[in-house]
């Protein structure tokens, strides 16, 4: 890992039909790094992503890629969005959809270069998905096309991957070998990695570092320092506990309390 961020995302507010959604969010993410951006559904995770892609304009703060702002041709991001429809009947092979990874920017038909091709399967190759490469894309289960999904961000060689979702609707098993693969390609490839997912259990093996989003507002940093009583209560503006049960961590705010309310305090940055 190295000590200057990839990403730096400073002070950033968003509201969206005169709603708070984010609420000077601020964090870090360093080269090499496993984040995940934790939080339920309609607490801003989506929203956060799209500022970082530059889809979506914040009211105020800024968004750094390798200490510049995003320009909208860089190569230096790569995304795994939370919905891909894939039709079934389209003949697409996974290789093929993997190689337009290469060039999205551009329009029609290229010709690969011999460079290109052997950069394809060597993607194909560290994703484990060599086994389906020529199989089509819609044909292929929940985890095998997230294997491609992967691939094709990678395949433009990204300083950062964010995936939006991408352990939702699959199986244990799937879910498992899917994070086992995005430690093995932040460490590998040393590309830092942000994952938004609805909890962290699955995650807690391999992250680094987390950012816990709710109501808008952020604590970051590594898992020990942001999952406390202490620190989720200060975020959550009223008293939550943190529980321990069979490997798992539970995280259970007193009943009748509106867990969406937007506490007035900075965003919490640990460590």
């Amino acid at each position: 890992m190295t000590d200057l961020p990839v990403l730096q995302v400073d002070e950033i507010s968003v509201s969206l039909s005169g709603r708070r959604i984010l609420d000077h969010v601020s964090f870090d993410v360093r080269g090499g790094e496993f984040t995940g951006l934790i939080g339920s559904n309609g607490v801003g995770k989506t929203t956060l992503l799209r500022t970082i892609l530059g889809l979506q304009r914040p009211d105020s703060g800024r968004v750094l890629v390798s200490g510049m702002a995003l320009s909208p041709r860089s190569r230096s991001l790569g995304y795994v969005p939370q919905k891909i429809v894939v039709d079934p009947d389209v003949p697409m092979r996974a290789r093929d959809f993997v190689a337009l990874g290469l060039d999205a920017h551009r329009y029609g038909l290229t010709r690969r270069t011999p460079q290109q091709r052997e950069l394809v399967e060597q993607i194909l190759h560290d994703v484990d998905a060599e086994r389906f490469a020529d199989n089509r894309l819609g044909s292929l289960s929940g985890g095998e096309q997230q294997r491609v999904f992967i691939a094709h961000a990678l395949i433009s060689q990204p300083k950062l991957l964010l995936l939006d979702e991408p352990l939702a609707n699959l199986d244990p098993r799937s879910v498992q070998e899917i994070v086992a693969l995005l430690h093995r390609v932040a460490r590998g490839y040393g590309v830092a990695i942000l994952l938004s997912a609805h909890e962290m259990n699955a995650l807690l093996p391999v992250m680094d570092r987390i950012v816990y989003l709710t109501g808008g507002r952020a604590a970051s940093g590594t898992t020990d320092e942001v999952i406390r009583s202490d620190v989720l209560s200060q975020l959550y503006g009223h008293h939550v506990d943190v529980l321990q049960l069979h490997g798992r961590v539970l995280v259970v705010a007193e009943p009748g309390q509106d867990n969406q309310a937007i506490p007035q305090h900075p965003t919490l940055t640990l460590g």
